[in-house]
Parts: C-alpha cells; sequence; structure tokens
C-alpha cells in the first residue's frame, strides 16, 4: 500500500493530481481544508507486489526508512508533520527501536489482552523471521496472518454491513458514504434495521448531510429491491443492517437471506473495545456467514488493541479502521507495521488511548 498527500487550492484540483500521480485505482483515505483555503488530501494506492510473501516483507521492513515512525494517532500525526514543514520547522526524528526479545513481546500481548493462543503463535513467528529489531520481527510475524484490502471506492455497487449491536455499523455506513461521495459517486443508504431505536433517524440525518438517498428496506426482498434501483441509477449502495450475534446458529440463519442477494458484498464491522476472544469469535463467525471484509471500530475509545489484533487473524482480509465517531473522522488503513507500531506503543503509554 502507497500512502502519499496531495495539497491543492480546491479539491478538483486535489483528485486531479491523485489521478495523475497514483491513477485512477488510488483510493481516497481523507480530507482536510487548509488554514488558507485549499485541500490537503492523503491517497492510496495497492502496489502489486506489495506482499509477494513473508520473507520479502520481511526485508522491506528491515530496509532503512525515510519517514519517522508513525505515533498512535497517525492521522493527526501526520497532518501535524505536513503543518511543520509548510512552516519550515525542523523536527528530529524519535528513535523507538528496542531489540527483540520474546519475553517481552509476550508481555506487550498480554498487556493487551490479546488470546494466549495467538499470543504465542505471533511470538514465535516474530523469533523466526530473524529479525533484531522488535518493531519490525512483530510486524513481520502479523504479515503471515493479517491480509489488507481497502475498498476502492471508485467500484462500489453495493455494501452490506453486519456485525453485532453497537459495534458502529451506521457510522461505517456513513463513513463509506462519505468516501464515495469525496469523489463525486451518488449514494444509495438503505436502512434495514427499521425496528432498531432511532435507527432509521440516525441514518436519515446522515443521509442529509451526505446529500444523499435514503430507502427503508424492511424485507430481503424490499433490500434486494433498494438494491436494484441503485443499480440502474449507477448508485453506491450501502445498507445498514440490525445487529446480531453471528455465532448464534439461528441469527446467522435468519441473516443469510440477506447475505445472499446477489451483487451485495457483506462487510463485518467488529469493535476493538470488545473482548479479545469474543471478537475473534465473532470475527470468525462473519466469515463464516459470507463476509469477505472487515472494518474495525472505535480504537479511540480503547487502551489495549488484543480485540484488533484478534481480529485480524482470523483470515478475513481488513479493509479499515476507525478511530473516531465522526463522519469527517474517515476510515483508515492498517498494515502489519502500523499494527506492531500501534501496539508496543500503546503498551509503552499505557494513559494514552488511540486517539492520543
Amino acid at each position: 500500500m502507497k500512502l502519499k498527500t496531495f495539497i491543492a487550492k480546491n479539491m478538483q484540483e486535489a483528485l486531479a493530481s491523485v489521478r495523475a500521480e497514483l491513477g485512477p485505482e488510488a483510493i481516497i483515505v481523507s480530507r482536510q481544508r487548509t488554514k488558507n483555503g485549499g485541500m490537503m488530501v492523503r491517497a492510496a494506492i495497492e502496489e502489486p507486489e506489495a506482499e509477494a510473501n513473508a520473507e520479502e516483507t520481511a526485508e522491506a521492513l528491515a530496509a532503512p526508512q525515510t519517514q519517522e515512525p508513525q505515533p498512535l494517532n497517525f492521522e493527526d500525526a501526520h497532518r501535524a508533520s505536513i503543518a511543520r514543514r509548510l512552516r519550515g520547522e525542523v523536527t528530529e526524528k524519535k528513535n523507538i527501536s528496542r531489540n527483540f526479545n520474546r519475553a517481552e513481546l509476550l508481555s506487550i500481548l498480554h498487556g493487551h489482552r490479546a488470546p494466549e493462543t495467538l499470543s504465542h503463535v505471533v511470538a514465535q513467528a516474530a523469533e523466526k523471521c530473524g529479525l533484531p529489531d522488535m518493531t519490525l520481527a512483530l510486524a513481520a510475524a502479523f504479515d503471515t496472518r493479517m491480509k489488507s484490502a481497502p475498498l476502492d471506492f471508485t467500484k462500489l455497487k453495493g455494501i452490506l454491513l453486519a456485525g453485532v449491536n453497537g459495534a458502529g455499523k451506521t457510522a461505517v455506513a456513513a463513513k463509506i458514504a462519505a468516501h464515495a461521495r469525496l469523489i463525486s459517486r451518488d449514494v444509495t443508504l438503505i436502512a434495514a434495521d427499521a425496528e432498531g431505536a432511532g435507527a432509521v433517524a440516525r441514518l436519515e440525518t446522515f443521509a442529509d448531510h451526505l446529500s444523499a438517498k435514503i430507502v427503508v428496506a424492511d424485507t430481503a426482498e424490499a433490500l434486494a429491491k433498494a438494491f436494484g434501483e441503485a443499480l440502474s441509477r449507477n448508485h453506491v449502495a450501502i445498507a445498514d443492517t440490525a445487529g446480531f450475534d453471528p455465532r448464534n446458529p439461528k441469527a446467522r440463519t435468519a441473516f443469510a437471506a440477506l447475505a445472499t442477494i446477489e451483487g451485495l458484498e457483506t462487510i463485518g464491522v467488529a469493535a476493538a473495545t470488545s473482548d479479545a476472544e469474543d471478537t475473534g469469535e465473532t470475527v470468525a463467525a462473519l466469515r463464516a456467514a459470507g463476509a469477505t471484509r472487515l472494518v474495525v471500530t472505535c480504537l479511540d475509545m480503547t487502551r489495549r488493541f488484543g480485540a484488533l489484533a484478534s481480529a485480524t487473524a482470523q483470515g478475513i482480509p481488513l479493509a479499515h479502521i476507525t478511530r473516531s465517531p465522526f463522519i469527517a473522522g474517515g476510515l483508515e488503513t492498517l498494515t502489519p507495521l502500523s499494527l506492531s507500531r500501534l501496539l508496543i506503543e500503546a503498551h509503552a503509554n499505557p494513559d494514552r488511548t488511540g486517539t492520543q
């Protein structure tokens, strides 16, 4: 994954620069208006050979880095760095490297409440890779288990969000819609949870702010019809479903009627604030229920990231993470290296949450 920041007078010029340098497949990760009225846009593009194999990745991670390590709040730190460079300030780079120590790594993973089995498997993989640096060794270990698959907002057609109650599906629906609107795509938000307290009203509020169409679909037939109509208009259809426990066979069977609608991609949503073992079980069950990608939310609300580590190890590709309940917070991507840094730095600074 290649990330780059573009600064331009307006959004149109910024998007033109993104497409000219990164191509039409580039994904807009975030945008922010600068103090002088311009736009700062961060874009990403998948590099074909980025995940060739764990050995190649380990070598790449071990290579000298030209950018300072990212702190807990990657987006804010990046914006602050851009602002400092624009003001001509010189920033001294931090050296956060530490020698690999298996016992210390296990202590870090246990501190994040990562499942015991996962902790030992990851520590063993980190030791076997042979890298002397703790951060790079942990990143190489995660690379053998973690898959990344960010959404391509230029090609999206239909999304069905699935997860337990309170995982943040409605906020994720709004964030996906915002990214689609950012590249001038029309959006239809579908409220498939008509009975949830305030669910439709909240989605209506988001739709109003995003100038998106909203449709209420309380049955599988109504959802299929709403999706078909959105597709005929070339809209991105985003369905926000009722929360359910995918580990429950009856609940999973009831959800299956929605997951089998042709053209809708099921994306699981899980919160980083949950118990790590429960999260791992839930994500595995979401995968069994048909979810092809995952979004992990609420990184700003926890100091321990064992649930995040557990979620990324279940074989379902990670699309994005969120660290803000607000639409403007956007969707972020996570790599094995940034996950490794997050775990190590959060352990070293226990009083800081994911937003500090």
